[in-house]
């Protein structure tokens, strides 16, 4: 069984600088669209092939995430690395959806594009 995490206390570690390793499970184009701050992106069924080099220590904090709850995709990744030996494997439950729809940060290029027209209607 995976550990969850909920929206106040993940924002709270990314605030507070807390060291952990935050992935993404999206794609490549969702991920560089935007994706919570510092996370990484570990694509849907590219567990096994990049867990090593993402997180080469298996006792490290991992936080995923995904989408949405119709597609968990963070929750079978989670389970994937669990049964590689990682020990301290969280989900975050409220999703990236929930994230973005309650006006949290962001980084990537929709985290650019909405920065570049701020600045530009401030002129």
């Amino acid at each position: 069984m995976v550990a969850s995490i909920d929206r106040d206390e993940l924002k709270a570690k990314i605030d507070q600088g807390d060291q952990f390793v935050l992935l993404e499970v999206l794609g490549l184009p969702y991920y560089r669209h935007s994706h919570l701050p510092g996370a990484l992106n570990l694509p849907p069924g590219k567990v096994e092939e990049m867990a090593l080099t993402l997180l080469p220590d298996k006792d490290a904090e991992v936080v995923l995430y995904c989408w949405d709850e119709e597609f968990p995709t963070s929750k079978q990744a989670a389970r994937e690395l669990a049964a590689m030996g990682y020990t301290n494997v969280r989900d975050y439950v409220e999703v990236k959806q929930a994230w973005v729809a309650a006006g949290l940060p962001v980084e990537g290029r929709s985290r650019r594009a909405r920065r570049r027209g701020r600045e530009e209607g401030a002129q």
